[in-house]
């Protein structure tokens, strides 16, 4: 059976040569990002993720999360206690604030780290994960005595967060939300209303979750402008600390999903007992705002998901290739005998594309991050805005296109097993059931396309977009320069990519002002073209960094030249993909609605 490893060389190249982790390390407050100290916390998650978190994940699909007759829920089999040893060990407080207790690295390093988690065990890592985000939240929005009260548990992990947007009737429109906070006289509201698809909603844990939720108060205006957020734990802390009685707040039923079986997904009523006590968090109306702070930041970790899984099944898939024996591959001598399926050309062009895709979305994800830290941490007010720009650009890119591929990559890997693939025991079939949920969590492909078109696009007219497809254009033509054949080809794919997207680009700018539907109907193919053309971007700064150590006799020549392969791969396999996408994007969308009309 495959074991996850974490790709500690490729993790390493990828901050130290293309995220910049020495200019991170640079910025205020990021001091102890020393190249020695984050070798080793990668180094300590790797065993953490390998010996911990990746032995638990098939046993914990197969007996899944259950919730019990007096509503609260059973996680499987040595999860409660793998949780307790990631707070343990600090990974809980990564990235978060010294003031509340944690160790205030930069995103960058803890990118790197989740990875692992989702690697080796995603239905693990959802409550994390939506913890780093409620206090995200609460950090940025909450009056100082919330911040007191909940946050240093947070941090450490021994109280988790949750997100509660989703309704019964409203579920992507939070336009459409219903449920009420009605306040009390004395600072605290009132909540009643029922939400649905809460990760780690309920669980066993911690003594208490604290649930961030989106209502209304009684004279709130119509729409998104009248949705207020407010903290609800699950049990109400006194004001020396201690917890309290049990709040208002109930798991109702656990949802039976496709995968991530480990994780509950819970069904929530607030208020059935009088109303559940919540604490307003910064100004009435002003909860969509806020809860985006806690979104973008789950939107990211998301894609990354993407990257995680991309990775896990790109290893499980080698593994069984390389020792599966049946048949002979074509091309070999008549007397051979029958070896493994890695020496089938089919098998190595899936492998070479599953490999050539998670290095990618991985190097794009990790570039992100490394942009977030700077917009925190830049002392120079212009390079903060330059760097939030390009973050928010790049966000819907990471979200939206390295989740899609995924799913790619999962399917893949059950193709190369075979029908072995779609027997459960191999696990390959857990990477695809898994990783369906993931272009949909925190806003579907959709709605990262249409908020990259919008928001992102269109309302700098293009702006951003254009000096990022310049980035592209740059290192096409250090490319091109170079006297290696495979560099010269990599720079010609990936200039003829950057005219495509420039192609989409002035279409989408002009469509979104004058035929809106039309542009939105293209959306998720300009969101993908330009995936595969920041992909190829970083691929080819890597190949372009691969070429320079070899030329100075630095690194490991073996390494390095793979890292030349799998660029030239992408660009040959995959981003010749991009003219086909700026073809949809400028007459697709408009050709779908004409024939949808007549077709529906």
């Amino acid at each position: 059976m495959s074991t996850y490893h974490a790709p500690l060389p490729e993790m390493q190249f990828v901050l130290n040569e293309l995220a910049g982790l020495a200019q991170v390390a640079q910025l205020p407050g990021f001091e102890d990002a020393t190249s020695d100290t984050v070798t080793a916390i990668l180094e300590e998650a790797a065993k953490f993720a390998t010996n911990v978190l990746d032995p638990l994940n098939i046993p914990g699909d197969r007996e899944g999360a259950q919730r019990q007759p007096d509503g609260s829920v059973k996680t499987p089999a040595g999860f409660k206690d793998a949780y307790a040893q990631y707070c343990a060990n600090g990974w809980n407080g990564l990235t978060k604030s010294a003031e509340f207790g944690g160790q205030g690295l930069p995103q960058v390093v803890a990118t790197a780290v989740e990875e692992m988690w989702h690697a080796a065990n995603l239905a693990f890592d959802l409550c994390p994960l939506l913890t780093q985000g409620a206090i995200e939240a609460i950090e940025r929005n909450a009056s100082q005595a919330l911040k007191e009260k909940f946050l240093p548990r947070m941090v450490a992990g021994t109280w988790t967060g949750t997100m509660n947007l989703t309704e019964p009737q409203a579920g992507s429109d939070l336009a459409a939300v219903r449920s009420r906070a009605v306040p009390q006289g004395d600072g605290t509201y009132r909540l009643y209303g029922q939400k649905i698809f809460i990760t780690f909603g309920e669980h066993d844990y911690t003594d208490n979750i604290i649930h961030l939720v989106l209502a209304r108060t009684p004279d709130a205006p119509q729409g998104v402008k009248g949705i207020s957020l407010f903290v609800v734990p699950k049990v109400l802390v006194n004001d020396d600390g201690s917890l309290g009685r049990r709040n208002d707040v109930a798991c109702v039923s656990l949802e039976h999903k496709l995968g991530i079986h480990a994780s509950p997904t819970a069904v929530l009523a607030y208020g059935d007992q009088g109303g559940a006590v919540g604490y307003l968090v910064g100004e009435e109306n002003r909860g969509l705002e806020y809860m985006f702070v806690m979104m973008n930041l789950a939107r990211f970790s998301v894609g990354l998901e993407g990257v995680g899984i991309s990775e896990r099944a790109y290893q499980r898939a080698v593994a069984y290739a390389r020792d599966r024996v049946q048949g002979k591959a074509v091309g070999l001598p008549k007397d051979a005998p029958a070896g493994t399926i890695i020496e089938h050309p089919d098998i190595r062009r899936m492998l070479m594309t599953m490999r050539a895709y998670t290095e990618a979305t991985r190097a794009v994800a990790y570039v992100t991050a490394a942009a977030l830290d700077n917009a925190a941490r830049n002392p120079d007010p212009d390079a903060r805005a330059k760097h939030q720009a390009f973050a928010d650009f790049m966000i819907p890119i990471v979200k939206g296109h390295s989740t899609e591929v995924a799913q790619e990559v999962a399917s893949l890997g059950l193709q190369v097993h075979g029908g072995m693939g779609f027997i459960e025991e191999t696990g390959a079939a857990q990477h695809l059931r898994d990783a369906r949920i993931i272009t949909i969590y925190e806003g579907t492909t959709g709605i990262q396309a249409n908020d990259f078109i919008g928001r992102k696009t269109a309302r700098d007219a293009g702006a951003v977009a254009r000096a990022v497809a310049a980035e592209i254009d740059k290192v096409a033509t250090r490319l091109a320069a170079r006297p290696e054949p495979a560099l010269k080809a990599i720079g010609v794919r990936l200039a003829a990519a950057e005219a495509d997207v420039q192609e989409a680009l002035a279409w989408m700018v002009a469509a979104y002002g004058h035929d809106t539907r039309a542009a939105h109907a293209g959306a998720v193919a300009y969101l993908r073209l330009w995936g595969l053309a920041v992909g190829g971007w970083q691929m080819g700064r890597a190949a372009l960094v691969a070429a320079e150590r070899l030329a100075a006799g630095e690194g490991d020549p073996a390494f390095l030249h793979a890292k030349i392969a799998t660029a030239r791969y992408y660009a040959d396999g995959l981003l010749a993909q991009t003219s086909g996408l700026a073809h949809t994007v400028v007459h697709g969308g408009e050709s779908a609605l004409a024939l949808a009309a007549e077709a529906f």
